[in-house]
């Protein structure tokens, strides 16, 4: 087991109004505090998802743990091989190495604070997604940042069938 010392030495504090966002309904990511702002400790973000809009697609993490919390409505998540349906309150925590994905519930909104511990630096992984989005970039250029931002994408029959 290793034990992260983060090495930051005053608060972090994050003014909503300040937070840049990414994206535009369905899908929102607000960005709060990257590993650099947080020693290493953490990455976080909140994503909102309406009317059933896709989250992450199945992927898993070598270093970090990630940790899903719903401010708010109902999502679905993968965790290994099982798919979890969340709902506003419930905490879901996926080890390092674990395939995951979520989405808000088909039809459902979804509100949902991430964290990733250790940290990565992921402002700019969200940023390049954006840049997918509107066709600035192709999709396959993730494949090329995979390492760069921990986060290597896979296929997962259960959440295919989960989420058709």
């Amino acid at each position: 087991m290793s034990l992260i010392t983060p090495d930051f030495n005053d608060a972090v504090i994050v003014r909503s109004a300040e937070a840049e966002v990414i994206g535009r309904a369905p899908t929102t990511i607000r960005l709060l505090a990257d590993s650099s702002s947080t020693g290493g400790a953490l990455s976080t973000q909140r994503v909102t998802l309406e009317q059933g809009a896709d989250g992450a697609k199945p992927h898993h993490h070598g270093r970090s743990a990630e940790l899903f919390y719903l401010l708010d409505g109902t999502a679905q998540l993968l965790s290994g091989d099982q798919v979890v349906t969340a709902e506003r309150g419930d905490l879901v925590v996926v080890p390092p190495g674990a395939p995951h994905a979520f989405a808000a519930a088909p039809g459902e909104n979804a509100d949902i604070l991430i964290v990733i511990t250790p940290g990565v630096e992921r402002f700019e992984y969200f940023r390049h997604l954006e840049r997918i989005a509107y066709g600035k970039v192709p999709p396959e250029s993730l494949l090329e940042v995979q390492e760069i931002y921990d986060t290597y994408f896979l296929s997962s029959p259960v959440w295919d069938a989960a989420r058709s």
